[in-house]
């Protein structure tokens, strides 16, 4: 297990970083699929908007693949780096080493999103924070899973599952900078998230309650279903 890094005498500061280098190949979409329009804009703004009202962020990171210029235009706004991997976990670890660079600390808090993940809210970003900021490990948005989970075998069902104590992992996933950079350096580059390169470190995340509309953007069909929310709550607010 590792140890936690020494806390500095000032109170650790929160960055948001938000992996965007994918190429959204299982979307369809020609290009990445954070750049494709959604009720108006690319996907990835609806993400940083959300993102744009946590007041108790010090600074937004997003992590761009080489070469990438799509974003530079905010570089006013957000810190951008040019050094996204050939996975996820490259990606986020090369974001970690950006913002060392950028005067984090080790013991500074990280709070990782998917950029397709663009339904969260202001509301769920703060409850993470709120649960984790004194925890000792940290935590992630998770939402508790309702449907029948079956096992498969050729194609045909060979088991069900018992769900009652299993959560789908979400983001924004929220842990100390050196821990967690030390945890995806010794995971390799094949980890999904942030939580099971830590859990895979001894270290046990806590689960933060979610929203079943905090999913992650990924097939044709997850684009109607998404833009069919942000208009709904548009036209909401609009009514309001």
């Amino acid at each position: 297990m590792l140890d936690h890094p020494p806390k500095s005498p000032a109170l650790p500061r929160l960055w948001a970083l938000i992996p965007c280098a994918g190429s959204g190949s299982r979307a369809g979409s020609v290009g990445p699929k954070q750049y494709q329009t959604l009720a108006g804009q690319p996907l990835v703004m609806h993400t940083l908007a959300a993102f744009a009202g946590v007041t108790r962020l010090h600074r937004v990171a997003l992590v761009l693949a080489a070469g990438d210029t799509v974003l530079h235009h905010l570089s006013a706004q957000y810190l951008i780096a040019n050094n996204g991997g050939a996975t996820r976990a490259e990606t986020v670890f090369n974001g970690l080493n950006f913002l060392l660079e950028q005067g984090a600390e080790p013991g500074d808090w990280v709070l990782v999103h998917d950029a397709a993940r663009c339904l969260i809210t202001p509301a769920q970003i703060d409850a993470l924070i709120d649960a984790c900021l004194s925890d000792p490990v940290g935590g992630l948005l998770a939402h508790r899973l309702a449907d029948t989970l079956n096992a498969e075998q050729d194609g045909r069902v060979a088991g069900t599952v018992a769900r009652a104590d299993k959560w789908l992992a979400q983001t924004p996933q929220m842990f100390r900078i050196g821990p967690l950079s030390q945890a995806l350096q010794a995971a390799g580059e094949q980890v999904t998230d942030e939580s099971s390169a830590m859990e895979a470190m001894g270290w046990q995340p806590r689960l933060v309650p979610g929203s079943a509309r905090n999913f992650k953007v990924t097939y044709p069909e997850d684009f109607a279903l998404a833009e069919a929310l942000l208009l709904s709550d548009t036209h909401r607010k609009a009514n309001s």
